[in-house]
């Protein structure tokens, strides 16, 4: 019998005998009707055109800042945006400093605020005609904290800053009294607070605290497309690669990313008052992408009576999160931790796109579905409980799918980790609740008849999900939060609050070429085929990483998954064109 290398290595010299790459069409490199493009990739935009009036206003917007400089370890006040370019002219900015010092500004501050509270009807650049500029919540109340002053005035003392959501885009590689004093804050102050991951392999960073920390949202990146065309580099987006965008687990074997979204952006230049330049796949501009998201979701339960919990400073950010989480849309290669012959429920997420690509029109329609509370539900809406040892340690959430043919059922189960409110703000595990998310289809006929479909338990994460197509014929489901421990027993003193997301949706549909063009450049090719057996040859010596390249889903790289690949050799993308490749 032929070994895998061998038939690799017959597929690849059958893959050179075909030849180079077909050309397409060039695209039009014309205008594009706003900019940042990849706002409308994460549904921002869209989202806009469900409800215009979902700008951000009133709400109010922390950014943490670090400065450029240090003198003998203390910051130089160079953190703030370039307020005087054109974007920010309307934007209501309010910063937060050390005032002895005079402020001074920052590219990477100037390029993150953009994103969010950037506003220029008449924006340009020389490779694209004019384009309205407009951030992801330009109607926003920004407050721009200096990082040194923000640990000052609100980590130590456990005083939480007057914003509704707070975004840092940067991190470190280990945890550290801040940021477990930023946790605290999450659990004890109700603090909402996204943040950057990391930026993978080949910047040599793992998951980046406090992003990595348990109760915060961390975000990840994905990347642009690989094209020369800034137009297609800007409006395109493929695949999540480790090498830039950092991977879970983290140090204590917890998921990280919670999910990612686009991060090359068009970004306000900090040396020009109306230039605009691309910002790249990082973290660092995928995380106000998400906060966007979360701004607007906070703006809309503000504003809406009925779903004031979700703004509630007791657990609203674990309501915020499981809607995130359950509203993520999982591009090709999505598996729960590593690549794996069979689902792992002890994993919640996958290590490298946490749930999957922020979707700002799918979490708004999970958030408006409103509040379910245990019992009889509709297939799509949220809760915020608590489990009790003295009275109650499962809810039990049902629902009807009149037509469940190709539907996928998704939940999220979040709570938060306990921490101390004095510094050094240790981790209580001993205050920490084990969770349990399950879903079982059920027999109206027979009760003890119901069956298991899955479950997710992580003994690590306080985040559970799941993620599965419901059962043809099936109508009756039943969602069941429960409080086990480590051992299988309950604490006799448990007490936690939780939130729960969930929804059933239309079965994703159509062939996605991203399985197949693994270096996102538009055409599969040999290039395609180089990475596949690249990745096929470390499985082998390396079965515990990360790697893109299992096609048919069976949990493993061989010969199947690169015969897949050469039935679509030379297939483009929509956006593929000669002068766009690598």
């Amino acid at each position: 019998m032929m070994g895998k290398a061998a038939i690799l290595i017959s597929l690849l010299w059958v893959v050179a005998l075909l030849g180079g790459s077909v050309a397409a069409a060039a695209p039009d490199s014309g205008s594009l009707a706003s900019q940042p493009q990849a706002l409308n990739w994460a549904g921002i935009y869209a989202l806009r055109q469900v409800d215009p009036n979902l700008t951000g206003a009133g709400v109010r917007l922390g950014v943490i800042c670090r400065s450029l400089t240090y003198v003998e370890g203390n910051p130089q006040n160079d953190y703030q945006p370039n307020v005087k370019h054109s974007c920010f002219r309307n934007a209501d900015l309010q910063f937060h400093d050390i005032l002895a010092l005079s402020a001074r500004e920052s590219p990477h501050s100037t390029a993150v605020c953009s994103i969010l509270f950037g506003d220029d009807p008449a924006g340009g650049t020389p490779y694209l005609n004019s384009f309205l500029y407009q951030g992801a919540v330009p109607a926003a109340e920004g407050h721009i904290y200096e990082l040194y002053y923000f640990l000052a005035q609100h980590v130590l003392p456990q005083k939480a800053p007057k914003v509704d959501l707070a975004t840092a885009s940067f991190g470190q590689e280990l945890e550290d009294w801040w940021t477990r004093g930023i946790e605290a804050l999450i659990e004890h102050e109700g603090l909402v607070f996204v943040a950057s991951i990391g930026n993978g392999s080949n910047s040599s960073e793992p998951p980046f605290y406090p992003g990595a920390g348990a109760n915060s949202i961390g975000v990840g990146v994905v990347s642009s497309v690989s094209a020369v065309d800034p137009v297609t580099k800007l409006s395109h987006f493929g695949l999540v690669y480790p090498q830039e965008s950092s991977a879970g687990p983290t140090d204590d074997g917890r998921c990280k990313p919670d999910l990612v979204a686009p991060g090359n952006c068009l970004v306000a230049c900090a040396d020009s008052n109306d230039g605009y330049a691309m910002a790249g796949n990082w973290s660092s501009f995928s995380t106000p992408v998400a906060a966007g998201v979360v701004g607007l979701l906070l703006q809309t339960a503000k504003e809406d009576e009925s779903l004031q919990l979700a703004v509630s400073a007791q657990g609203g950010n674990c309501v915020l999160k499981a809607i995130l989480i359950s509203s993520a849309t999982k591009l090709p290669y999505w598996h729960k931790g590593r690549l794996t012959t069979e689902d792992d429920h002890e994993v919640p997420l996958d290590y490298v796109q946490g749930a999957g690509v922020v979707d700002a029109v799918h979490a708004y329609r999970i958030l408006t579905a409103g509040r379910g509370k245990p019992g009889s539900v509709a297939p799509t809406g949220w809760d915020l409980n608590q489990l009790d040892a003295g009275q109650t340690l499962q809810q039990v959430y049902r629902i009807t799918v009149d037509e469940p043919a190709d539907k996928v059922l998704t939940a999220t189960l979040t709570w938060n980790r306990h921490y101390s409110r004095q510094h050094p703000f240790e981790h209580l595990p001993e205050k920490d609740s084990d969770l349990r998310l399950e879903v079982w289809a059920v027999n109206p006929a027979n009760p003890r008849g119901d069956v298991l479909l899955d479950y997710s338990d992580s003994h690590v994460d306080n985040v559970e999900h799941l993620w599965f197509n419901t059962l043809a014929g099936c109508t009756q489901y039943k969602i069941v939060v429960t409080c086990v421990s480590v051992n299988g027993q309950v604490p006799a003193a448990a007490s936690e609050r939780y939130a729960l997301a969930w929804t059933v949706e239309a079965k994703p549909r159509g062939e996605n070429i991203l399985w197949y063009d693994l270096n996102g450049d538009g055409i599969v090719d040999d290039q395609d085929f180089t990475i596949l057996r690249n990745n096929l040859m470390t499985e082998r010596k390396a079965p515990q990483t990360y790697l893109l390249g299992d096609i048919n889903g069976d949990g493993t790289i061989d010969e199947r998954d690169v015969a897949e690949l050469l039935e679509r050799i030379h297939r483009t993308a929509d956006w593929y064109a000669s002068n766009v490749t690598k």
